[in-house]
């Protein structure tokens, strides 16, 4: 802080440089409160206007419009060529081997039988590759949602004692998923879904993957005896318990397998161009361990394999839906979760290869194919599917152009599901465990981690807590803890908003932060603060008692120094973008309180719905006159000092107290 000589130099600056016209604040058009009400829903339910496309359209235009917008591939299909065609049938046919094992695994992990990872691969792309708005994003079984739908449904039916029980109860929170993913898109409120902040996704997935990884040690090791829990601490309990159940057999086959697999992924990691490396890998082990175990007879010597699969499609399932019972609660819970999480895959893995090559993906439209995609796979024999981002980072290394590649994936899954299921009958459930623990490695994100623990301490406490809640406790509460603390740091942002003194920019009409700017400081008479959120009853209470302490400092600072005392008071409110009827009465208290002290109250550049309502609110009109209205600081500080030119004239004298600066 400068000396108070200093200060008065910077004053005389301001009153300089500001002897221009002063603008006037003025009160906004008037609007009916439809008016208000029909701006504020289409801002928030709408903010991307998708309506403007048929401004000034034909009716034949408008009808084509709505038929692209609801169907994208009838938008791209009709200028679909041979050459693009090459380039889906070379990525669809190497995702499909990927997706074929995954698919596999995938269901074992969800304690659902290997042949509905397969269903949920035929289907589901088909439906997207029509609603769907990504080219890159490839469709099928994920291993989180797979993990979360198993590990939550465990909780009451046994899928070894009740197995078709179980099956029901999958497919039905597959409807309930899609259902709210579909509903999500149509109400448009797919901000519910920002609640899972990047923090939260990291520090989740990276539980996840490790838990993950921990229940595949039963097919690694083959246990036949393991524990249904999910926690680290039960997991390693079983392992350990259960030492006698080991199968070197087993153990020699899966650590040959994994090192294969994960030395495919290095590879492809160093060397993008040789992407198909990892993507063919888990399918040139299926192949192997199956001739393998089908050559030396190794299912009579400890290891398990996967046994005769069913031949044919997709058979229908809507009559195994269940509305009713006693489990109805615990599918609506499940369909939410796993809801949510497939659908915030789902979107960031497509909005992240959009960016990639700059086109855009409607989340809206994603939300509505997701989830219309879940619908039709609960109805089909399908559990719940999104858009995975190990097999989509593969579609796009392999060239997709559109989501024809999902097609031709969804054709090559056909002729396996019709021809080629006695193959699989010998495959080892070890090789299963393999892939999945190689699959979620790459959902460890530590560079990601790092990075937040150098932006943000918070996040970081937030990312912590998802990933340790995951491991300890168990999925779903491991995420609900990470919600909640990223919830509590909203309200705290909310109910503490932040204020600032501003201080002037010597040489300049310029005001900032006096505690990030040193060189600001402190003009005599006044005390310039800055509001930076919207004012409403969660902080009213906060900020009358901040900014009055605000008032206390200046006044005890000015007893010490034996300076000017004290006599307007100027918020800034650009950043108030809005005001409720508590807000209201808050400026009223403070007017109130000021006035006792002799203090006025200024208000500089109020946005239109505060100054709306607080001229509503100002019957007597004693705070938005005229002449407390500004619609800068500098403006408000020129035209403040030109009132008491007299008192200013004195202080350039050297007088010693400034009164009226």
């Amino acid at each position: 802080m400068e000396p108070n000589g200093g200060n008065r130099a910077v004053l005389s600056h301001c009153l300089q440089i500001n002897m221009e016209e002063t603008h006037k604040v003025v009160v906004p058009p008037r609007r009916t409160t439809l008016e208000k009400l029909s701006a504020k829903l289409k801002e928030m339910f709408f903010p991307d206007d998708p309506l403007r496309q048929f401004k000034g359209q034909p009716l034949k235009n408008k009808l084509v419009l709505a038929a692209q917008y609801f169907f994208p591939i009838l938008q791209w299909g009709p200028n679909y060529n041979l050459s693009l065609l090459k380039s889906d049938i070379v990525s669809g046919l190497t995702i499909a081997s990927l997706a074929i094992p995954q698919g596999i695994s995938y269901a074992k992990l969800a304690s659902l039988p290997p042949i509905v990872g397969l269903y949920s691969s035929f289907v589901p792309p088909l439906v997207y590759a029509v609603l769907g708005s990504s080219r890159d994003l490839a469709v099928g079984p994920v291993s989180i949602a797979s993990l979360v739908l198993g590990s939550m449904l465990r909780q009451e039916v046994s899928p070894a004692s009740d197995p078709v029980l179980f099956l029901e109860l999958a497919f039905t929170s597959t409807f309930f998923a899609g259902l709210f993913q579909a509903s999500l898109g149509i109400l448009r409120l797919g901000f519910i879904i920002d609640f899972l902040s990047k923090a939260i996704l990291i520090g989740f997935m990276a539980g996840a993957a490790i838990i993950v990884s921990l229940q595949q040690l039963k097919g690694l090791l083959g246990i036949t005896h393991f524990t249904t829990k999910m926690g680290l601490i039960p997991v390693m309990t079983s392992v350990f318990h259960n030492t006698h159940e080991w199968s070197w057999q087993t153990i020699v086959m899966g650590f040959c397998f994994l090192v294969l697999l994960l030395l495919a992924r290095h590879v492809s990691m160093r060397k993008p161009k040789l992407f198909w490396v990892s993507a063919g890998a888990p399918l040139v082990s299926v192949i192997i361990s199956t001739l393998l175990v089908f050559a030396i007879k190794a299912q009579h010597h400890g290891i398990s394999v996967i046994g005769k699969l069913q031949e044919g499609l997709n058979p229908p399932s809507w009559n195994m839906l269940r509305f009713n019972g006693t489990h109805l609660g615990l599918v609506i819970k499940t369909g939410l979760i796993t809801g949510v999480l497939s659908l915030t895959e789902g979107i960031a893995v497509g909005r992240t290869f959009a960016a990639l090559k700059s086109y855009k993906v409607d989340g809206n439209k994603e939300m509505m194919a997701i989830g219309f995609m879940n619908v039709v796979g609960s109805f089909t024999s399908c559990y719940v599917t999104t858009g995975a981002f190990s097999r989509s980072a593969v579609n796009n290394n392999a060239g997709a152009k559109t989501a024809v590649s999902n097609i031709v994936m969804s054709m090559t899954v056909m002729v396996t599901l019709l021809f080629l299921m006695p193959l699989f009958q010998y495959t080892p459930n070890v090789v299963l465990g393999a892939i999945i623990v190689t699959a979620v490695i790459g959902l460890i994100d530590i560079p990601a981690a790092y990075y937040i623990w150098k932006l943000d301490k918070y996040d970081f406490i937030v990312m912590l807590t998802a990933f340790f809640g995951v491991i300890f406790i168990s999925v779903q509460e491991g995420l609900a803890l990470a919600v909640g603390l990223s919830i509590l740091k909203i309200l705290l942002q909310v109910t503490r908003p932040k204020t600032v003194m501003l201080g002037n920019i010597p040489g300049t009409d310029i005001y900032r932060n006096v505690d990030h700017y040193e060189e600001a400081v402190k003009l005599p008479g006044l005390l310039i603060l800055s509001i930076e959120a919207p004012i409403n009853f969660a902080n009213i209470t906060y900020l009358n008692e901040r900014i009055l302490r605000w008032i206390e400092e200046y006044e005890e600072e000015d007893n010490i120094k034996k300076s000017s005392r004290l006599q307007y008071v100027i918020l800034e409110m650009s950043a108030v973008s809005s005001v409720d009827t508590s807000g209201v009465s808050l400026f009223r208290e403070l007017k109130q309180a000021m006035k006792n002290k002799g203090v006025e109250i200024v208000l500089v550049n109020p946005l239109a719905e505060v100054m709306e309502k607080l001229k509503k609110a100002d019957e007597g009109n004693d705070l938005m006159r005229a002449d407390n209205l500004f619609l800068t600081v500098g403006e408000a500080v020129a035209s403040l000092s030109s009132v008491t030119k007299g008192q200013a004239s004195n202080m350039e004298e050297g007088a010693q107290e400034i009164p009226h600066f």
